[in-house]
């Protein structure tokens, strides 16, 4: 005999998050507001992972709330606003990375010198290390190891198969271990 497994219950903050979408379909902006308290913070961290700028991540965050506000009702399933949000940060994030990348080209040269006086510390070098992920790579790591997403969940944020999600985190794992366990100056 084998024995069934349930999957196990949502998490509360989820089940709060869906009820506050259900309001919202309905038409109520204090749930409006309430989730935008509950979910801005989350948006700009992770849209910080798309633009390297504190104020940048905070407009693209906006960015991303004006989308959602427009497409709620279209959300058929409230349970997925997690990765409903997501999805939209990542599709104006790579209307904004577009832009970046050739403003980047410009100024690499800059950024470099910038990067080579600045102070060892560990959370400078996990900046750094991610920072040196491409992309795509560097979203998927910050939805899975920031925001706690799963694979499923990452490849519906990124429109992206099972796969390929899989793919990009377990590169960028490994290039973020190869950049952390590197010795620093002070090591050698």
């Amino acid at each position: 005999m084998t024995k069934q497994t349930r999957p196990a219950p949502p998490k509360p903050g989820i089940l709060f998050d869906e009820l506050l979408v259900v309001m919202v379909q309905q038409g109520d902006l204090k749930a409006l507001n309430r989730l935008h308290k509950r979910w801005n913070t989350r948006l700009i961290r992770a849209a910080y992972r798309y633009t390297g700028d504190r104020e940048l991540a905070c407009d693209l965050a906006q960015e991303c709330w004006i989308g959602i506000w427009k497409g709620i009702n279209g959300l058929r399933d409230p349970a997925r606003f997690r990765s409903y949000a997501f999805a939209i940060l990542h599709r104006r994030g790579a209307t904004h990375l577009s832009k970046r990348i050739r403003e980047r080209d410009r100024t690499a040269q800059a950024e470099s010198e910038e990067a080579q006086g600045a102070t060892q510390g560990d959370a400078l070098a996990l900046r750094q290390a991610f920072a040196s992920l491409p992309p795509d790579q560097r979203f998927a790591a910050h939805l899975h190891f920031a925001e706690g997403l799963t694979l499923n969940e990452i490849a519906a944020v990124q429109s992206i198969p099972m796969g390929t999600a899989k793919s990009r985190l377990f590169h960028a794992r490994r290039k973020l271990k190869a950049a952390l366990s590197e010795p620093t100056e002070g090591d050698i």
